[in-house]
C-alpha cells in the first residue's frame, strides 16, 4: 500500500482515464434501440405484443441510483432502508451515515472518477460504502469476498483502485498484502456484527478483530459525522461500477456500468413488477454481483423500499429472514432455490409474502420450476442478463409464464424489454431467421460501452455498441427468447454438436438429482464424450449407470452422458453459477 501523500490513483495507469465515463474506452451506446434493417424480424420487436401497456410505456429514470436514494430520503425519511437481522436503519439515518463516510473518503483525496473497491458480504456496510463512494464522485469496484489474494491483487491493479473497503479479518489475513504495490492508499474495514445484536452463529461466526492501525473502522467513521463533500454532479453517462466478470471462463474483465444503465434497469424492474412502493426486497443474490446491485439494491431504492440483508447465503438463515421480514420480491440463482427447497424446515409459508420471485445468473431447469410450484406454491420467474448489460435484458413478465420449447425442452428466459433489441446471429454476424439458433446479441440502454482499459476486447464484444454475448439461443415467433448454452461449452462428439444445457435439463427431471453439470471430456474415438457431474437431493440414492440410462431413453444417442460422476456438491461461483471449467479440468 502506497502512502496517502502519493495519491497514485491519478497516475498509476496513465493509459486509463481518471474519470472513466462510458466514452473513455469505447463508443457510447446509441440512443437508437437497433441499427438492424427495418425489415429485420428482430427490429420489429415481436415481444411487444405480449407486454402490458405499463411495460411498453417509456420510462424516465433518475440520472443515478444516488438520485433515487435521495428522493426516497425525501419521501420517507423514517422508513427502514436497511434491515439486517434485528437491526433497522432508516433512510435519513443511512443518508447521514453515508455522508460521513463520503466525507472521510474525500478528506483522503478520493475524488470524481477515482475507483473505490468494495469487498463485503450483504451487510449494511456494503450499502453505505457504495453510497459514500458515489457521493464522493468515485466509481465502485465490487469484489467477491471469496476471492483469494491473487484475484484481488489483479483487480486492484487493473482498476487502479485508490481505496478498499473490506472485512476487518480479511484485511489482517491477506488483503493488506494483496493491496501492497497497488494504487490503494486508503482502507476502511468493517465488522459484520455491527448494525444488529442477534449475532446469528450460522453466518456471524467470528468476533471482533482488533482495529488495524493502517485502516479506519467504517462504522466509527459513519457515526463520526464528517461533513459530506460537495455534490460531484454525477450524470447518467458517468461510470457507476467497474464490474468484473465472474471469471467462469478465464481472467475477469471489468465491464463499465454507467449510472444510467443501473437506473434504467432498476426503474424497469419497478414498473414491470407489481410490487408496491415501500415493499421489502430480500437480497438473496449477493450485492457485489450485478444482479443483486441492480434488481435488489437499485430497484429497492427506486421504489423507496426496505432492503433486507442476511450477510451471506445460508438456507436456514434465509428462510428465517423470509419469515421475519415478509419480503415481496427476491431474485437468486436456481442453485439457491434448490438449497432452500432441500432444507428440512422449509414450508410454503416461508414464501407466502412474495409477489414476485425471480431467478437469474444460472440456467433454470423447467423441472425445478414445477417442483417448486408443486411443493411451495410459487412460480419461479426466469430471467436473462449479463454483467455487460447491467443485469436483465429479458425476463418473464408477472402476468405470463415462460413457455418450454417442445423440441429441446428448454425453458424460455423471457421477453426483451420495450427499449431493448435482441437479435440472433450466425457465425458471420448475419441475422438468422426466427426459430433458428445463433449467438445472442443485445442492444439497448442497459448495455455497457465496453471493458475497462481493453479496447481490443471492447471492439470484439461490442461492435457498433451492440453486445455479442457469446451465448447461443433462439427466439420464437412471439418474441420469447431461449438460451441454449455458451458457445465455448458446446461439445463436439463424433462431429455432432451437443449443448450441455439440454442434457442438464434431462438430468434435472430425475427425482434424485439436485444439481447437474455436463462437460465434454477427451475421447480417443469420438473426439469428445459427454460427461455429467451431479449432486443428489437429501436422502436420494441412485447409481451413475441409472442416470446414464435415464438420459439415453430421453435424448439422442450421441447426447447422453457415457460417464456420470456423483459429487456431494458442485463447484460454484458465489453468485451461484456452476463452474463447468473446474469440472472440465477435473476430467
Amino acid at each position: 500500500m502506497t502512502p496517502p501523500s502519493a495519491n497514485p490513483s491519478r497516475s498509476a495507469n496513465p493509459s486509463r482515464s481518471a474519470n472513466p465515463s462510458p466514452s473513455s474506452a469505447s463508443p457510447s451506446v446509441s440512443a437508437s434501440p437497433s441499427t438492424s434493417p427495418s425489415d429485420s424480424p428482430y427490429a420489429a420487436k415481436p415481444w411487444l405484443g405480449l407486454l402490458t401497456p405499463a411495460q411498453r410505456a417509456p420510462v424516465t429514470p433518475p440520472p443515478t441510483v444516488l438520485h433515487a436514494f435521495r428522493e426516497a430520503v425525501t419521501r420517507a425519511p423514517e422508513r427502514t432502508a436497511l434491515a439486517y437481522f434485528d437491526g433497522r436503519t432508516g433512510y435519513a439515518e443511512a443518508d447521514a451515515l453515508s455522508d460521513s463516510v463520503a466525507g472521510h473518503l474525500a478528506a483522503r483525496g478520493i475524488a470524481r472518477g477515482d475507483r473505490v473497491a468494495v469487498m463485503l458480504q450483504n451487510t449494511p456496510h456494503f450499502v453505505l460504502a457504495v453510497l459514500a463512494a458515489w457521493k464522493a464522485g468515485a466509481v465502485v469496484v465490487p469484489l467477491n469476498p471469496m476471492y483469494k489474494s491473487g484475484e484481488v491483487g489483479h483487480i486492484l491493479r487493473d482498476s487502479g483502485a485508490a481505496a478498499l473497503v473490506c472485512d476487518a479479518r480479511a484485511w489482517a489475513a491477506y488483503l493488506r498484502e494483496a493491496a501492497t504495490g497497488t494504487a490503494v492508499h486508503t482502507a476502511l474495514t468493517a465488522c459484520d456484527l455491527d448494525f444488529q445484536t442477534r449475532n446469528d452463529q450460522r453466518v456471524l461466526t467470528h468476533g471482533r478483530e482488533p482495529q488495524a492501525a493502517d485502516a479506519a473502522d467504517l462504522t466509527a467513521v459513519a457515526r463520526r459525522g464528517h461533513p459530506a463533500p460537495p455534490d460531484p454532479h454525477l450524470t447518467a453517462a458517468d461510470t457507476a461500477l467497474i464490474s468484473y466478470t465472474s471469471g467462469t471462463s478465464g481472467t475477469p474483465k471489468g465491464a463499465m456500468n454507467p449510472h444510467g444503465a443501473l437506473t434504467y434497469n432498476a426503474v424497469r424492474q419497478v414498473t414491470g413488477h407489481p410490487v408496491p412502493e415501500g415493499a421489502t426486497y430480500f437480497a438473496l443474490a449477493p450485492l457485489f454481483h450485478i444482479t443483486g446491485m441492480v434488481c435488489e439494491l437499485a430497484a429497492c431504492f427506486a421504489n423507496a423500499g426496505t432492503l433486507a440483508l442476511a450477510h451471506r447465503f445460508e438456507p436456514g438463515v434465509v428462510l428465517d429472514a423470509f419469515a421475519e421480514h415478509r419480503p415481496a420480491y427476491t431474485v437468486g440463482p436456481a442453485t439457491a432455490f434448490m438449497a432452500l427447497a432441500a432444507h428440512p424446515g422449509v414450508t410454503p409459508g416461508h414464501f407466502a409474502s412474495f409477489q414476485v420471485i425471480s431467478s437469474g445468473g444460472a440456467p433454470l431447469p423447467p423441472a425445478l420450476v414445477e417442483r417448486l410450484r408443486g411443493a411451495f406454491g410459487f412460480y419461479l420467474r426466469n430471467g436473462y442478463g449479463l454483467t455487460e448489460c447491467t443485469a436483465p435484458c429479458a425476463s418473464v413478465p408477472p402476468h405470463l409464464e415462460a413457455p418450454v420449447d417442445p423440441a429441446s425442452g428448454t425453458l424460455s428466459v423471457g421477453l426483451p424489454g420495450a427499449d431493448t433489441v435482441v437479435r440472433i446471429l450466425d457465425e458471420q454476424g448475419a441475422e438468422v431467421p426466427i426459430g433458428e439458433s445463433g449467438e445472442i446479441a443485445v442492444r439497448g440502454p442497459q448495455v455497457v460501452p465496453g471493458y475497462w482499459g481493453l479496447p481490443a476486447d471492447t471492439a470484439k464484444a461490442f461492435p457498433a455498441g451492440e453486445l455479442h454475448t457469446g451465448d447461443v439461443g433462439f427466439m420464437d415467433a412471439d418474441g420469447w427468447l431461449y438460451v441454449v448454452d455458451r458457445k465455448k461449452d458446446m461439445i463436439n462428439a463424433s462431429g455432432f454438436k451437443v449443448w450441455p444445457r439440454e442434457v442438464e435439463d434431462v438430468l434435472y427431471s430425475h427425482p434424485a438429482v439436485r444439481e447437474a453439470a455436463v462437460v465434454g471430456v477427451p475421447d480417443p474415438y469420438r473426439g469428445e464424450s459427454v460427461k455429467a457431474y451431479v449432486s443428489l437431493r437429501p436422502g436420494a440414492r441412485v447409481e451413475p449407470a441409472e442416470l446414464s440410462a435415464y438420459c439415453a431413453e430421453r435424448i439422442a444417442a450421441y447426447k447422453y452422458p457415457r460417464q456420470v460422476e456423483i459429487l456431494p456438491v458442485l463447484p460454484k461461483t458465489t453468485s451461484g453459477k456452476i463452474l463447468r471449467r473446474e469440472l472440465r479440468e477435473r476430467g
